[in-house]
This record gives structure tokens, C-alpha cells and sequence, in this order.
């Protein structure tokens, strides 16, 4: 679904895929898949959905907290943005809820940044579907729109598989490809003659 960026300002992309483009001039998204949990007229929330942490895992996490989890628990955790990296939050299925579940609106998923998800996570009682991301990506009131007209991002269609899919190095391409795009005819940036 590509998206004519002169109308964004009128409805949500919430549920929706930010999918960075080459060139977009900001290192820290290049070659990022967002899942848009919110965009409204104050901004957007979103979570890289493509960016495993190498260096922690799901354990080590609980181990922080002081939560048993045995060491076979596989619970993905990902770089979901530059903003709060010190805060997680779990996006998963809605089958699992809490009192301080967030059911994204546009969306068949659910944020949760509380202890509980992680604890029923850890016992294997958790949602069926879920990654714990470590930080956020934020833009304020009209910044995202803005990068949208610089065609900083493309916009596609949310597909549960590349947001809870393990192979996260062919997510991007992926969802490329979902929007029509060929990867491969893609150019960091275009000339002025």
C-alpha cells in the first residue's frame, strides 16, 4: 500500500508499516521496518520491528528484574527505537491482557511496557505472539508527515509474519516487496540535472 503523503495529515497510519528508504540521511533507520502503534495529530509511536539486540537476550532481561525464566525461554528482543532505550515494551496477540494492556487501535495487536507481561512471558503463559523491543521510535506533531513528504519512508501494509517473524534480516526486503517494490531498483538518492 503506498500512500500519497499529501493525505496523511487527514487520517492515521496507525496499524501500518513505515518502511525506510535508502538515503533517508538518519543511520540510525537505515533499513528499518516500523510497526506504527499510533499517529494521531499531537504524533506518532513506533517500534523497528527488524533490529534484534545481539548482545542481550530474553533471559538476561529477566535476570535484570529478578524474574525466574528458564534458559530455553526464546523470547525476541529488538531494538525498537532511539527514544527510552532503557524501557521495554512488549507488542503481542490481544489473546493475552493485562489491566495495563494497550489494545493499538487499527490493529489486531496489543503494547504492554509492564513487569506482568514479562513475568506470564518467562513462565510460557504469555501472548502466543509477542517481542519484548528495548526503546521506541517518537515524532512530534507533524514531524513524521513532514519525513513522509521527503520520502524518507514508504508506507505498506501491516503483515503479522514480519512483525513476529524470526528472520529478521529479510523483513525490509520483504515488506518492499509486499508494496510493490523490487529492492534492488531502489537509489540512495536521485540527481538534479
Amino acid at each position: 500500500m503506498n500512500t500519497d503523503p499529501s493525505s496523511l495529515t487527514t487520517r492515521s497510519l496507525s496499524g501500518q508499516f513505515l518502511i525506510a528508504m535508502p538515503g533517508m540521511g538518519d543511520p540510525r533507520f537505515d533499513k528499518s521496518l516500523i510497526f506504527l502503534c499510533d499517529h494521531n495529530d499531537e504524533g506518532a509511536m513506533g517500534l523497528i520491528v527488524n533490529k534484534p539486540i545481539i548482545e542481550t537476550d530474553f533471559a538476561e532481561i529477566c535476570d535484570f528484574l529478578d524474574i525466574d525464566c528458564p534458559q530455553e525461554r526464546d523470547v525476541p528482543v529488538l531494538y525498537g527505537g532511539p527514544v527510552d532505550t532503557q524501557k521495554g515494551l512488549v507488542l503481542h496477540s490481544p489473546e493475552f491482557h493485562t489491566t495495563k494492556s494497550n489494545e493499538l487501535s487499527s490493529s489486531a495487536y496489543s503494547l504492554t511496557g509492564t513487569r506482568d507481561v514479562i513475568e506470564a512471558m518467562a513462565q510460557g503463559v504469555g501472548p502466543k505472539s509477542a517481542f519484548l523491543a528495548m526503546g521506541y521510535a517518537g515524532w512530534g506533531a507533524g514531524q513524521l508527515e513532514q519525513e513522509l513528504k521527503q520520502n524518507a519512508w514508504l508506507v505498506g501494509t501491516c503483515d503479522h509474519d514480519l512483525i513476529f517473524g524470526e528472520d529478521h534480516d529479510v523483513k525490509w526486503e520483504m515488506a518492499l516487496m509486499q508494496a510493490g517494490v523490487d529492492p534492488r531498483l531502489l537509489m540512495p538518492s536521485v540527481g538534479h540535472a
